[in-house]
């Protein structure tokens, strides 16, 4: 098992990611297409290999109140096999230490973020249809 990240930067590969969040959060999740879209410009795309095949995605952007992690999908036949884990330290990696850097996660994925040290706060919410709930990064990358 070989997972390989990479930062988009070309339309080609950006078209792939796009095709896995599309077929993650708007047909098998049926979350509304037009809130998938949200944010494309001022993100930074993240896609996955797992044996040289793409299988997941991810992107960061900056807002108001830190570093974003968001979209974070892969393919059904590709969950937990350390994927998304490989997607969030990518990011990690990139982001400045002493900025606030947070996720909405889904209530139903929770435990892949616990697991990169990230902390739930407040209460849970409603977010395209699908419980989420704010967390927060707490810890070094313990790379």
């Amino acid at each position: 098992m070989e997972i390989e990240i990479e930062k988009i930067t070309n339309e080609s590969i950006q078209k792939i990611a796009w095709a896995i969040r599309k077929e993650v959060f708007v047909i098998e999740q049926a979350c509304p297409e037009e809130l998938e879209w949200e944010f494309e410009e001022e993100s930074i795309h993240f896609i996955a290999k797992y044996n040289a095949e793409y299988v997941g995605t991810a992107r960061y952007r900056k807002t108001g109140y830190g570093y974003k992690l968001e979209r974070i999908a892969v393919l059904k036949p590709f969950r937990k096999q350390g994927v998304a884990s490989a997607l969030i330290q990518a990011i990690l990696k990139e982001l400045p230490q002493n900025e606030t850097k947070y996720l909405h996660a889904q209530t139903q994925a929770k435990a892949v973020y616990d697991k990169n040290n990230f902390t739930a706060t407040g209460p849970l919410f409603d977010e395209a249809g699908i419980e989420h709930v704010k967390m927060i990064y707490q810890g070094s990358l313990g790379v």
